[in-house]
């Protein structure tokens, strides 16, 4: 995809959103029996929320206008922090979110991010299409949450670095790298005797730019949207994390929905998490040939080789004990053999 294309493709992706928000609303504004809120931490123009303006277009339809979504981007609701507060006390009805930032209330959540797992999108599909997404969400709807069986895609994360390309684990050793604030982060890097720093994602450019750290890793469209190819020269594509969002609601709001409006609202939310996979995957294809025509270097790596350095560690081992032995056999059984 070029970088017109890609432009165009947002653009009618906002439009999309937009339209959906503006024309569909005012027909049932009126006669909503359920009037709820959605909440999401991206850009309006970002393909999770133009999806879940479609999803809310559809279902205001399919319900005659019984149910009537709205969709609160980028952050309008407040936190990721804030969001999950909120949906869990009733204050607001859904919102999608990282398992990893959701770990902090369902420990088991953050599998799908453990270093090196899964080798490509067929595995982590398969993984979360499957029994391992189903015990996730079973431990989720023990919190009093209830998630969609389709997890909407973040993407795999990648490495960029202003001094050097990370072409081997012995590369990592001592590297200044910003990670969020999450103990797997840290506890994957330092595995791999980097030198991670918990920052917040607001400081990173600045961070970067004045040398506090060497480098970061982020999916390729937040390279590209926060304009971190000013401040990096490499990408090195290690693939080494892979991130979604559930999408998430109400336990007890969901439960009192009458079983055919329950229906309708989740045929629509699932189908949209699919097209939003096949989204991201078409616009993280375009970002990485935009980045290089900005300069960046791009390298693969030998991942077989992380996972070595990572068993050597005693990272897996760890992590096993943390996650027990029932979730970890699930895991292995789609990514094979990690420790």
């Amino acid at each position: 995809m070029s970088d017109l294309n890609r432009r165009k493709f947002l653009a009618q992706a906002g439009a999309l959103s937009l339209g959906a928000a503006i024309a569909a609303k005012p027909a049932f504004a009126q006669t909503a029996e359920y009037t709820l809120r959605f909440g999401s931490n991206l850009p309006a123009i970002h393909p999770l929320n133009v999806r879940a303006n479609a999803a809310a277009d559809a279902i205001r339809k399919e319900t005659n206008g019984r149910v009537d979504i709205q969709v609160h981007p980028n952050n309008q609701l407040g936190s990721d922090t804030d969001m999950l507060s909120q949906v869990r006390s009733g204050a607001i009805d859904f919102m999608t979110l990282s398992g990893l930032i959701l770990s902090t209330l369902v420990p088991v959540a953050s599998i799908n991010g453990i270093g090196f797992a899964f080798k490509d999108d067929q595995q982590v599909w398969a993984a979360m299409d499957g029994e391992l997404g189903a015990h996730v969400r079973g431990a989720i709807q023990k919190a009093g949450l209830h998630p969609f069986e389709k997890i909407w895609d973040n993407g795999f994360r990648q490495i960029t670095s202003s001094t050097k390309p990370i072409a081997t684990p012995a590369d990592l050793k001592g590297f200044k790298i910003r990670v969020p604030v999450s103990p797997l982060w840290t506890s994957l890097f330092k595995s791999l005797d980097a030198a991670p720093a918990s920052i917040n994602f607001a400081e990173v450019y600045s961070a970067l730019q004045t040398k506090i750290v060497e480098g970061q890793e982020n999916p390729l469209a937040i390279v590209q949207t926060a304009k971190l190819y000013e401040v990096q020269k490499y990408c090195s594509l290690t693939s080494h994390m892979w991130d979604g969002f559930w999408f998430l609601a109400n336990g007890k709001m969901w439960n009192k929905l009458p079983k055919d409006l329950q229906t309708i609202v989740a045929k629509h939310i699932n189908a949209a998490g699919l097209a939003q996979r096949d989204d991201v995957r078409r616009l993280n294809n375009s970002v990485e040939v935009e980045l290089k025509g900005k300069g960046m270097v791009f390298n693969n790596v030998d991942k077989e080789a992380f996972r070595a350095t990572l068993k050597k560690a005693g990272f897996y081992s760890e992590w096993q004990k943390k996650y027990g032995p029932e979730a970890w056999a699930l895991l292995e059984k789609y990514t094979g053999k990690l420790g």
